[in-house]
């Protein structure tokens, strides 16, 4: 991206967009592209991402346990965090039938309204918060505002009563989630998905129990595991 279109997403002004990019290719953040009048992505962005996922003892205890189901089950798990008003996947495994559900891969983001991992972390999330997030939807969705907002507190109500909700944002496809506070790390969120024409209703009660029994497992490995 050039600056001015890094200007335009960000809402900086031009100038501080200009100091901020000349630091960051300084630093090896950024990589500039003469031809192209444009920045990419450096090295360095990769190492801290691999920094992050070796450093989390939440992803080295979740993954062998995510990909176990996933393979056991042939459906897709994930774990994600929030990302400002998006959901952010820190492991993505995926073994759904469908080939182009398996696209989902660490580091994705999602929408935070419409999917069942963002439901989930709204609703374990302080109310005050989760109010200002919501003020933001309100203005980003106003034409089907009244809508998402019924499904949204719906789910809210369904994890405070029963620690999951479901969702099916996109066309086929039902996933179910379940927010996991885990000591002192920050709120995660572990969903399972599968492709599937049956609705939501039989597709939760199908995948219900392989999601809580891997929150429970998951829960238990991090109380046995030694503080980091």
């Amino acid at each position: 991206m050039p600056n001015g279109e890094l200007a335009e997403r960000t809402g900086l002004a031009r100038s501080t967009v200009s100091r901020l990019t000349q630091s960051l290719v300084d630093t090896g953040f950024l990589q500039y592209d003469p031809d192209l009048r444009a920045y990419r992505l450096g090295v360095p962005v990769l190492s801290l991402a691999h920094a992050m996922r070796t450093g989390s003892t939440v992803l080295q205890l979740a993954a062998p346990l995510m990909r176990e189901l996933a393979q056991a089950e042939h459906i897709n798990v994930g774990l994600a965090m929030a990302d400002q008003d998006e959901m952010v996947y820190l492991e993505s495994i995926r073994y759904s039938r469908k080939a182009s559900l398996r696209n989902v891969v660490t580091g994705q983001r999602v929408p935070m309204p419409l999917t069942s991992l963002g439901r989930a972390w709204l609703a374990a999330t302080p109310a005050e918060e989760r109010g200002a997030l919501m003020q933001q939807f309100r203005h980003r969705f106003p034409a089907h505002w009244p809508e998402l907002e019924a499904q949204i507190l719906q789910a809210i109500e369904h994890v405070q009563r029963h620690g999951w909700c479901a969702a099916s944002w996109q066309p086929e496809v039902v996933a179910l989630s379940t927010p996991m506070q885990l000591g002192h790390y920050p709120l995660h969120v572990l969903n399972v998905s599968t492709s599937t024409r049956a609705g939501v209703a039989a597709a939760s009660r199908e995948l219900k129990p392989h999601l809580m029994r891997l929150a429970g497992q998951l829960r238990q490995a991090f109380e046995h595991a030694q503080p980091e």
